[in-house]
This record gives C-alpha cells, structure tokens and sequence, in this order.
C-alpha cells in the first residue's frame, strides 16, 4: 500500500509529542524556603521541590542533615553501634508519604568497632504522592514532620525536631509546575547514590569458609576493589577487613562470619560498593542455589569469562522472539495491511517484490534502534524504563489511536490515501510505493511495543543491562525476527502466487481490514481512559470527528491544494485537541486507587516491594504478575488463565498471596523488580517460594494451566528462619 500525504502528517507530531513527554519531567522553576532547625553538632532540613501542591502530583521530597566536621548520622544498618534516622509524618488527607530510602554509606571506624552512616551531609530521599481527588478546604496546606536521629562522634547524642511548611494547593495541575531547581538538584544528587538492584547480568554467590565467607562478585568486568555493607545484623563481622582478589569478569571479597552467628545463612544481603561508586543491592545465594536461579537468566555462569556466549543466547532468543511477535494479537492489523500489499504487488517483478521487502524490513530495523536509542539515552540520564514504555504516555496513545482511526476511515472508502498526489507522475508512485513499505514496516513496530513474545522478556532483560553495543546487537536480532516471514514470502515468489490474481474483490478485502483497524483503536481508546481519564477521552473523541471532517475534505475533492490544505489545518487542530484535553485533566497513577479496586476484588493485591518483602518475611509464598492495560498478551493470559475456575480455585487452596504489578503508567519500584528477575517488560508473571532464602521462579511469557497449577504444585516447602 503506497504512503501519502496524509499519513505523513501524524509521523513528526507522534515523534515531537513522545519526546516531549518523556522530556517534561526534567522541566523546573524556582521556589521557596524549607524548613529547618538546627540542633547540638548538626542542622536537620526539610526539602520539599514543589512552589504549589495539585492533585495527582508526584515528586520526592528530602531529609537534609548537616554535620560538623566528624559527626556522623547513620545508614539503615548502624552497624556495631547507632540507631538510623527515623521520620513520621502528619499530612493532609490525600498526601502520602513512602518509606525514607538511604543512600549507599561510608565505613566509619571507631576503635575496634565499625559504623556506617554518613558524614558532612546526606539527603534521604522520600516519594511523595498526591491523590487525583486531593483537595483541602484550607490552603496553604500543612506538611508536618516529626524526626529524630543519633549523631555520634566519640560520644553519641540523641535529638529530635518538628519541621513543618507550608505549599499552596492548586486546583489541577498548572501549565509550567514551580520547582526549585537547587532543592531538587541537591535531592538528585543524593538520589544517585542509592542502591540499584543488581542488573540481571550480573551475578552474587557466596561459599562458606571456616571463618566467614567467600563473595564472588560477576559484573563482566575486571575489578580491583568493592565493599560489602551488610544489611542483616550478627551475620558479617563489621569491623574486620575485607580483601579483595580481582577477577577477570568481577572480584571477590573475603567476608568474616560474626563472632554470634549460629549456622549457616541462607543468603547473604546487603549493598556492594564499587569503585566507581556505583552501589547495588545483592542477594548472594550458596553455590547448590545459583544452580537453580540459571532457568530465569541469560548468560554465562559467574566464572565465565567469554561475555559473547550470553550476547549469542540473548540475540537468539530476541531473533525468536521478533518471529513470534507476528503471531501476537497487536500485530494483525499490520498484518493485514502487509498481506493486502502483498496481493497488490504478487504479479510484480521478483527484484521489486525483494525491494519492498529489504525497504518493509528497513522501516523496523530504523524502529527499534530509535527505541533503544531513546532508552539508552533515558538510562544514561537517570530514568528507568523498559520495553513498551511508550505506552504508558497518554499523548502517544492519543497520536497513535488517531493515526490507526485516520488509516481505517481511508481503509473503509472515506477518502484514498495518496489520491492528492497522483498528479505528481508515475515516478513518483513508485518512490511513494516503497515509503509505504517502509511506514509500514515503522507501523508495525509501534504497534507490536505492547506485546511481549514468548523469549523476547529474558532476551530485553539482559540487552537493557549491558552496554550500548550489546543492545542494538539484541535489538537487531529481534527486529530481523519481526520483518523475516515477509522478506522470506518476497524471496520465495512462489508463495505470492498462491495468491489471488488482483481484481474487485481487493476493494471488499480493503474495507474488510479497516475491520481489525477499528478493533484497535477501540482497544487503544480503552487503554487511554485508564491512564488520563474519562474527561481527557472527550478530547480524544471530538478529535475523531475533526479527522472524520478532514478525511471528508480529501474523499469529496481530491487531488486540489485548497482541500488539502484544509484537511491539513484540521488535522493539526484533532492533534492539538487531545493534547490539551491531557495536559488540563490528566492526573498520574495514584496507588490509593489500585487499593481502592483490590476492595472490590480483594483477591489480588496492589504490588510493592514493601508488602512483598513483609509477606516474605512471614513465610508466605507470592505470585506477581507484572501487568499493564496496554499489554494485550497479559490481558488474554488473565482472561483465559488466570481468571479460571481452576487455576483460582488452586491459587486459593495454596495459600500463595497474590500481587498485580499494574505497569500502566510509569512506576519506578515496578521497573526496578522487573530489572531484578531479567525482564525489562510485561507480560512477565513471577512466585517467589515461601522461604525468603529462595530465589523467585520466573514463568513463560504465555501461560497455560498446567504451566501455572505445576509452578504452585512444585513450591518448596517453608523453612523456619533461622533468625527473626
């Protein structure tokens, strides 16, 4: 099918309106005052970004401390002596606060003994969220903290303060948000240094020894150096050295045991500190357990040594992957349009036929390196995102469901695409024929983001981990996957010509596949209600009935400048219609609402890793299935699997504690699990055994009853903790 003028005008404003959205959170301004005080070898402060509070806001406050020189505060695990900071808030109705995350410490040596904590000033960073229904019938509103801490030098001395201001509380969201950009940089720089989970890449084991234990550390790098803070008391012995023996993918740190520590531990926790500050959370298993955790990664094992085993693995997999992505609900609307050129261009020379070919395959390769470009430079930035991401923006949804909206109306007769421009000669229809094979190719890209195919998961996991080369290279596999049945059907002519010989009866298969078009956009108006609501969806409508008046225009004059230039200005006026019906009425995820729905079906709880880690600690077995409206492999392996009579009645019987991790909109603590099982995006469904020790079991991308009721039927069974 031949791309025209008409399509071509949504491709810059989709690309415009993606970078712009991903961009805005780096915006800022100025603001005011915080609040401190000042107490005996430290002053304490409360920083808060925002000038104004609105619903449905999101940002992340901070706890400043301020030593003198040689005081110190300590880090979550004091280490032989200390208590950590501690806050509790009071806040208005609708405002709520997460836990206080600490940054990665610094050893701090006092006689025979060892602290951690910090020194000269720390930050603690803590997410704040505002409900969508947020409001006060008094503003300014009130954000009131109680803290209290231990400041240590030879001599320790407790203090507490009151911190309190004030913001002032707007109505919705407003066009340029105020932010003091000093406040918000000294957070971000403290921000850095918090712990990352270990990349699936990577790796942490351990063996024991008669004096401690052997921490064998796999990064794909040699190391010189690292430090181990633990995060479990009377488990390492604090204050003892730690030597480090480089290895050629990694280090190893010899650990001493804790002069109290009775038995074994079932795992070694705690946050490693490299050279170049960079600081991760591990959870080292025992040698016998690594063994296990193999059938959720890529790669090769820890002393591997040759990283190109895990690069072939992981592009094998994501060539699979790319295969399989064509048979995902998502893709047959591209489908049919694919296979409706095809039939156009079967009785076509065989070098033409293998040009559209290499052009369809060209427009998905261009694709996916500009999506793993955009990633790669989100990652180097700070953010963290994964496969798919795109479609937790509600702009790119709008663009996108106009786009398809605007290609059916010219699918079902309203109007021809490419009609306007036929008067620019037969040279030209042939350049515009292979445009279309290369939008389309672009086409099927955007719309298959939302799937994950049967091994693509562990294939992105582990390219988003690695460097930039390793990504485009596993990216480029999947790409290939996607574009090789059609560039085989253009090598093999053969094939096309089982098909039909041109005639009539195209025009009817044309409107017929305006059918599935339809179909999606219905899908993608429902998944855009979820994320920016139903009074942004009024926007999204009266848009449809400009591009309805637009494509009017074309069907009733083609071929004439003034029509076409008026259904240009309608057109720009249906983009900029949802565009401003977002930015007046879209207000982020709230979890309050997720809690709210798990009352009606209490069955599945909201996920966080605070609920999942408590539920863990009571020796309770967990099933997390990573979710998102847009993903429609995870809608259909909910609605035929999960939701089963059986399989719930199963998940019941076992006693396993069920969590949803809704990924619909950006959720950092989400991302951050999905990069600790190798998985960069939904559909991804994960049990984590009833014994906290126990590595999680990650399972297939398509699920089956039996995939799901054996994954229960073979859990291990709880084991006592050796330590409350």
């Amino acid at each position: 099918m031949r791309a025209r003028f008409c399509t071509s005008l949504f491709v810059a404003p989709l690309l415009i309106a993606l970078c712009a959205t991903l961009c805005a959170p780096f915006a800022s301004a100025q603001s005011d005052p915080h609040a401190t005080a000042s107490a005996q070898h430290l002053t304490v402060g409360l920083l808060v970004p925002p000038r104004e509070l609105y619903p449905g806001q999101s940002f992340t406050a901070g706890l400043d401390f301020k030593m003198e020189p040689g005081w110190h505060v300590y880090w979550v695990n004091a280490g032989d002596s200390g208590e950590p900071p501690s806050i509790n808030w009071t806040l208005p109705a609708g405002i709520t606060a997460a836990a206080m995350q600490f940054p990665a410490p610094q050893r701090l040596p006092l006689g025979p003994l060892m602290d951690f904590g910090y020194e000269n000033e720390v930050v603690f960073p803590i997410p704040v969220q505002i409900a969508p229904d947020f409001h006060t019938a008094q503003s300014p509103a009130d954000l009131r903290a109680h803290v209290s801490w231990l400041v240590c030098r030879a001599v320790c001395i407790p203090g507490k303060a009151d911190l309190s201001l004030t913001r002032p509380v707007l109505a919705a969201a407003p066009a340029t948000p105020q932010i003091d950009t000093a406040t918000q940089s000294v957070i971000a720089q403290f921000q850095n240094k918090l712990p990352r989970p270990l990349p699936a890449s990577d790796s942490a084991i351990f063996h024991t020894t008669p004096k401690g234990f052997v921490l064998d550390l796999a990064t794909g790098s040699r190391l010189t150096s690292a430090q181990f803070f633990p995060l479990d008391d009377t488990v390492v012995a604090n204050a003892a050295p730690q030597p480090a023996q480089p290895q050629p993918n990694g280090v190893t740190l010899t650990l001493t045991k804790d002069e109290n520590l009775q038995g074994t531990p079932h795992q070694l926790n705690g946050v490693v500190e490299l050279p170049s500050g960079a600081a991760y959370v591990v959870h080292a298993a025992p040698v016998s357990v690594k063994v296990v955790m193999a059938q959720s990664s890529i790669g090769s094992s820890p002393t591997t040594t040759n990283p190109w085993s895990g690069i072939a693995g992981a592009a094998g997999l994501a060539f699979l992957g790319g295969i399989l992505l064509n048979l995902m609900p998502c893709v047959f609307p591209v489908l049919f349009i694919k296979g409706l050129a095809l039939v156009q261009s079967s009785q076509h020379e065989r070098h033409r036929l293998r040009a559209h070919g290499w052009v369809y395959t060209l427009g998905i390769l261009v694709s996916f390196w500009i999506v793993v470009a955009i990633l790669l430079a989100l990652r180097a930035a700070g953010r963290q995102l994964g496969w798919g991401f795109q479609f937790q923006s509600p702009i790119f949804l709008a663009l996108m469901a106009m786009l398809l909206f605007f290609l059916g109306l010219a699918l079902a007769g309203q109007f021809e695409i490419g009609l306007s421009l036929t008067s620019a000669g037969g040279s030209l229809a042939q350049k515009h024929g292979y445009a279309g094979s290369f939008f389309t190719g672009i086409l099927a890209v955007i719309v298959a983001t939302p799937c994950t195919a049967p091994f693509m998961g562990a294939a992105i996991g582990y390219a988003l981990a690695h460097s930039a080369l390793v990504s485009f290279v596993v990216f480029t596999a999947l790409a290939l996957g996607l574009a090789v049945p059609y560039l085989l059907l253009a090598y093999f002519p053969g094939w096309a010509r089982l098909l039909p010989k041109p005639g009539a009866w195209m025009e009817i298969l044309k409107q017929l596949v305006a059918i599935p078009i339809f179909a999606t956009v219905i899908w993608l108006v429902w998944v855009f209600t979820q994320i920016a609501g139903a009074n942004a969806l009024l926007g999204l409508l009266a848009a449809f009935l400009l591009l309805a008046i637009a494509g009017w225009f074309l069907g009733r004059w083609p071929a004439r400048a003034i029509p076409r230039l008026a259904a240009a200005l309608v057109i720009a006026a249906a983009i900029a219609t949802p565009v401003w019906a977002i930015r007046t009425f879209y207000a982020p995820f709230d979890r309050s609402k997720a809690i709210a729905i798990s009352s009606i079906q209490p069955t599945w709880q909201p996920f966080t890793p605070t609920l999942l880690d408590q539920l863990r600690s009571q020796h309770r077995a967990v099933f997390v299935d990573f979710t998102a409206s847009w993903c429609l492999s995870c809608q259909v392996n909910e609605r035929l699997i999960l939701d089963r009579a059986d399989v719930e009645q199963k998940l019941h019987d076992s006693g396993v504690a069920l969590l949803r991790a809704d990924w619909t909109n950006q959720d950092p603590d989400i991302t951050r699990a999905l990069a600790a099982l190798g998985r960069s995006g939904v559909s991804t469904y994960a049990i984590y055994p009833a014994d906290p020790s126990a590595p999680p079991q990650v399972l297939p991308t398509v699920l089956t009853p039996g995939i799901v009721l054996d994954a229960i039927n073979t859990l291990p069974k709880p084991t006592v903790a050796s330590r409350q």
